[in-house]
Order: C-alpha cells, then structure tokens, then sequence
C-alpha cells in the first residue's frame, strides 16, 4: 500500500497537519513549499500574509482536502 502524501515536503498526512496546526511552522513550511514549487511571489505573500487568514485557509484545507491553500500559481 502505497503511503499518500500531503503538501509539506512530501510527508505523511498526519505529519503534515500537525505542522499546519502550529502557526509559526505553518506558516515557514507554506513559505518554503511554495519557493520550492518555484513560486517566488507566493513565498514571499506568505511570509507577510501568513500569520492570520492564510493559516487559518490552510489549516482548514489541511484537514478537508490534504492540500494548502494555493493563492497565487504565478
């Protein structure tokens, strides 16, 4: 069986809630996977925007569809 795997990094779903359900490392491990997705500005948004609405989307994306919020795909 194959292990399904969630946005930060490529690690498990729970790993990754748990990381999503604290708000500082929410909001590093969305910066760095949006950087490493090669998208510059969307990195940098969640680094100003991260401490507030954006956490609170991708804590409840997390738990309903395993994904972060994806708010720019520029």
């Amino acid at each position: 069986m194959a292990k399904k795997t969630s946005d930060y990094f490529g690690l498990s779903y729970i790993v990754s809630l748990i990381l999503a359900i604290i708000p500082i490392t929410s909001a590093i491990c969305g910066c760095v996977t949006r950087i490493k997705e090669g998208k510059i500005v969307a990195g940098l948004l969640r680094i100003l925007l991260g401490w507030n609405v954006i956490y609170l989307c991708d804590l409840v994306l997390m738990i309903v569809s395993k994904h972060i919020l994806r708010l720019l795909n520029v």
